[in-house]
């Protein structure tokens, strides 16, 4: 397979006709393009966090307190960016994160479908929200030969808990991520001063919509009764009581492999494990829930030594090849990515999201190479360096 750095050599040829990037190529230009193209109820949405967004700016400031540590002659003219996920080879360690109002980040109102057609070709398994435009079973057909994860938020029901994992397990689902961070809404100013918040307009509830269970819930079809729907939805969402003591019961719902997300301190990862689980996600919901706490980046090393061989997904203010190569070296056996993505969509929809993706992935291999670390495997912590 070739490097995925070579893309940078088509662009350089097709500047010798006079054709460049119609697309942002740097992070920084790809925001502000997101910008002006979202409505300021979405912008706010997507791009805000919690409190006056400390925590959110900590988590992309964090990755400057690591430095990489070049290695010469030490051959690595090629680069193999492939990790093992449960049990699959995957050719890159890159994620889409679930982010939930993507389906409204595309032009159409569908941009989850747009998002899985874009992790298909580009074979970047997607992890479907459970805040969804369209059902997920939908989002599962639209990955192709991808695999794709479910992203699930534990309704306050445990009849529509077990409908909506059995519901993934038969899309074709490869894996479970129960977010653990958002039992309730974080205190999110942006949002509050346009007094938005999607989901009570009935938007990215399509897998509560069509779900028998929830469906039963409701005195009127929520075709007909919308408000009601809506409602219930509220009532079921924002009134998460999950402790440990309710573990056991999320693991004997399915087979699949299954990841708590939202996992910081090392004893709840170690707690998770011994629970059942096979899979820890370390992130902080990007700074968007809870406004104060540490950089999830600080949080990783920690993480990653309590559960020893059990992987460890990683997201939270990676926005570029080298964050990705620093989470990657502390330990993450995967790095997800959110806001880049979700702006990609924003300005040019699949082939946007496709081309954040080409160009993550050839700075990661670019940085690889130039610091001289054949594979992913060749990363450690010895590959970094505190800077001061």
């Amino acid at each position: 397979m070739p490097n995925h750095g070579d893309w940078q050599y088509t662009i350089y040829l097709d500047g010798l006709t006079g054709r460049v990037p119609s697309l942002p190529m740097s992070f920084a230009e790809l925001e502000r393009r997101a910008e002006a193209a979202m409505s300021p109820e979405l912008w706010s949405y997507v791009a805000g966090g919690a409190g006056d967004e400390r925590t959110q700016r900590a988590n992309v400031t964090a990755f400057d307190g690591w430095g990489l540590m070049p290695r010469m002659l030490a051959g690595a003219a090629e680069r193999d960016l492939s990790v093992e996920l449960f049990g699959r080879r995957l050719p890159t360690p890159l994620l889409l994160a679930p982010v939930g109002v993507i389906g409204l980040c595309g032009d159409d109102g569908h941009g989850d479908l747009t998002t899985a057609r874009a992790a298909g070709t580009m074979g970047v398994p997607m992890i479907a929200s459970t805040l969804s435009q369209d059902p997920m079973e939908d989002v599962a057909a639209a990955l192709g030969d991808t695999p794709g994860w479910f992203q699930l938020y534990p309704p306050n029901d445990r009849e529509l808990t077990e409908s909506l994992v059995h519901r993934a397990e038969a899309a074709g689902f490869t894996a479970l991520v129960v977010t653990l961070d958002t039992l309730t809404l974080g205190w999110r100013p942006r949002d509050l001063a346009l007094a938005s918040f999607p989901q009570l307009a009935g938007e990215c509830l399509a897998n509560y919509l069509s779900d028998p269970v929830f469906r039963s819930r409701l005195a009127a079809p929520p075709e007909e009764d919308p408000q009601a729907a809506t409602g219930l939805w509220a009532t079921l969402f924002g009134n998460q009581r999950l402790s440990w003591d309710d573990l056991a019961w999320l693991r004997s719902l399915t087979s699949l492999p299954l990841l708590l997300k939202g996992i910081c301190d090392p004893d709840d990862a170690r707690r998770a494990v011994d629970g059942g689980v096979d899979g820890i996600y370390c992130s902080n919901h990007g700074g968007r829930q809870a406004n104060g706490g540490l950089p999830a980046l600080d949080c990783l090393p920690g993480v990653v030594d309590a559960v020893g061989d059990t992987p460890v997904v990683f997201d939270s203010g990676v926005r570029g090849g080298p964050d990705v190569v620093k989470a990657l070296a502390l330990g993450a056996r995967a790095v997800a990515i959110g806001r880049p993505y979700a702006y990609g969509l924003a300005v040019g929809g699949q082939g946007g999201i496709e081309h954040v993706l080409r160009c993550l992935l050839a700075e990661t291999d670019l940085t690889l190479a130039i610091d001289g670390y054949a594979s992913v495997g060749a990363l450690d912590r010895t590959a970094l360096r505190r800077v001061r």
